[in-house]
């Protein structure tokens, strides 16, 4: 069972970003948008994410950062291939992670969601792991934030349709709908 503590996972490792900020309506927690990382593309492990989440990612340690490393993002979640769960921003803060975005006419989703990255790609599959531990958190997560409801599990694509892609193609939606019932039904 996962447990939050003042906004932060108890369960997670700890890496505060400063690329975050203020909510506009701090109450307003709706939305979950899961991504998809590797840095450097299709590579896993590393500090690298972490590195760009935190503002340190070195241009010359590889040469796809160069094209990045002047970004400021973050995410509040990284679920890595073995189910280890980073932390960058407290949930009650506004994460870098979704970008020019729209859901159910709400522009700017950064403002009332939550972002959740798995380390991965669009085509690679995702682990048994991190699809435990992505079911565990949004239960939690939902338990913590009600305005969370059962239709408001969104990939990066459906938010910023023609420019995200992420989750991708390999990432099984019903599998986590599954996961987050028989969760659900353990929890009550």
């Amino acid at each position: 069972m996962l447990t939050l503590t003042d906004h932060w996972l108890d369960q997670a490792i700890h890496i505060p970003s400063p690329n975050a900020g203020e909510r506009p309506v701090p109450q307003d927690i709706s939305l979950i948008v899961v991504h998809n990382i590797s840095l450097p593309p299709g590579e896993f492990g590393g500090p690298h994410i972490d590195d760009l989440f935190t503002n340190r990612l070195k241009a010359e340690a590889h040469p796809y950062f160069a094209s990045i490393v002047s970004l400021q993002v973050s995410a509040h979640f990284l679920i890595r291939r073995d189910g280890a769960v980073r932390q960058y921003v407290a949930c009650d803060r506004r994460a870098w992670h979704a970008g020019r975005s729209v859901w159910r006419e709400r522009a700017n989703c950064n403002d009332f969601s939550i972002g959740i990255e798995l380390e991965g790609t669009d085509d690679t599959p995702y682990t048994n792991a991190q699809y435990d531990r992505l079911a565990a958190l949004v239960v939690t997560l939902r338990k913590a934030y009600p305005g969370i409801g059962a239709d408001a599990i969104v990939g990066h694509s459906d938010i910023a349709p023609g420019r995200k892609t992420d989750p991708g193609p390999a990432f099984d939606w019903q599998r986590l709908q599954r996961m987050l019932a028989a969760e659900e039904g353990r929890e009550s």
